[in-house]
C-alpha cells in the first residue's frame, strides 16, 4: 500500500487546507509540517463526514468527542476548526503569538473545538478510553475518535489504555494511526520497529483496518464501516506521507518541525501546492 500513497491525488478541497496550515505557519513562523501536512485527509473525512459536532456550541453534550493525540499535529487540526467556523480564521495569523490562542500544541478551554490538551506524547489514547468507558457507564451513544502518531505508539501508557480498551469492549471508541513511518528524529524502523502492527493491535482486542490515509473515499467507507462494530473497539492504521503535498518535505524527517522560517519557504511550499492542482 504505502508505494501508492505518494502518488495519490490531492483535490482543491485538501489543497485549499494545506493552504491554511501554511498560512499558520506564516504566522508563526516556525511548526510542525512534516507531522500536520500527513493528517490533513484524515481529520478532513472526520470533519466533513463522520463526526457529530456543532461548530457554535463546541460542548453540546451529544458531540463526538476527537482528541488529537499526537498534538505536535495541531496545525492540520487548526485548519479544519477555522474552516468550519470554531474560530475564525484570522486566528491562523497569530499562531504562536502571544495575543493568539493558538498554540504549539491544542489547549482546551482555549481553543474552541480542543477536547484535551496534548503533545507530551501517549496519554491521548488513555483520555479517550476514560471519555469512552464513561459514555458506556451513563449509556451515552456518542464516539470517542482518538488520533496518534506512530512514533508516539512508542509509548507504553498507548498499550495500557489499548489492554483497557480491548478489555471493557468499548465499541464506540475508533483510534487512526498517522502511520507515516517517520517520527522526529528517523524513520520508525530504524529507532523503534512497529510490525508487525496489524497483529499487535489484534492481540490488545481491537478490530483492526488498514487504509491509505490520503484516500478519501477509502477513508469514508472504512469508518463507516466501524459503525457496525459492536463487540469491540476499532482502529484504522492510516499509511500516509510524512510531509504529504510539499515535495521537498515528503518523507524528509528534516522537516518534521522547522523554526525560523523564511519568505521564501513559504513561497516554496505555496508553489509546491500549485504544481498538485
Amino acid at each position: 500500500m504505502q508505494e501508492n500513497i505518494s502518488n495519490s491525488n490531492m483535490d482543491e478541497r485538501s489543497i485549499y487546507l494545506r493552504s491554511l496550515v501554511i498560512r499558520a505557519l506564516k504566522g508563526g513562523q516556525r511548526g510542525h509540517i512534516g507531522s500536520s501536512m500527513s493528517l490533513i485527509e484524515v481529520l478532513r473525512v472526520l470533519y466533513d463526514d463522520f463526526l457529530k459536532y456543532d461548530s457554535q456550541n463546541p460542548n453540546w453534550e451529544e458531540r463526538d468527542r476527537f482528541i488529537l493525540s499526537k498534538g505536535h499535529g495541531c496545525l492540520a487540526l487548526y485548519a479544519l476548526l477555522a474552516d468550519k467556523n470554531f474560530f475564525d480564521a484570522k486566528e491562523l495569523d497569530f499562531f504562536c503569538h502571544n495575543e493568539g490562542m493558538l498554540g504549539g500544541h491544542p489547549e482546551r478551554g482555549k481553543i474552541p473545538g480542543v477536547e484535551a490538551s496534548t503533545g507530551a506524547l501517549g496519554h491521548g489514547l488513555s483520555i479517550g478510553v476514560g471519555i469512552s468507558l464513561a459514555a458506556k457507564i451513563k449509556k451515552k451513544d456518542y464516539k470517542t475518535i482518538v488520533v496518534v502518531g506512530d512514533g508516539e505508539i512508542n509509548e507504553g501508557s498507548v498499550w495500557e489504555a489499548a489492554m483497557c480498551a480491548g478489555n471493557h469492549n468499548l465499541k464506540d471508541l475508533i483510534v487512526l494511526i498517522d502511520y507515516n513511518k517517520i517520527q522526529s528524529y528517523g524513520f520508525t524502523k530504524e529507532v523503534a520497529d512497529l510490525e508487525p502492527l496489524k497483529d499487535k493491535w489484534e492481540s490488545f482486542g481491537f478490530r483492526v483496518f488498514e487504509v491509505d490515509g490520503h484516500d478519501i473515499d477509502d477513508l469514508k467507507t472504512t469508518l463507516q464501516e466501524t459503525r457496525n462494530i459492536k463487540d469491540k473497539p476499532s482502529i484504522l492504521i492510516c499509511h500516509t506521507v510524512k510531509g504529504k503535498g510539499i515535495d521537498f518535505a515528503e518523507n524528509n524527517p528534516n522537516w518534521h518541525h522547522k523554526s525560523s522560517l523564511k519568505e521564501e519557504d513559504f513561497e516554496k511550499m505555496t508553489n509546491s501546492l500549485n504544481l498538485r492542482k
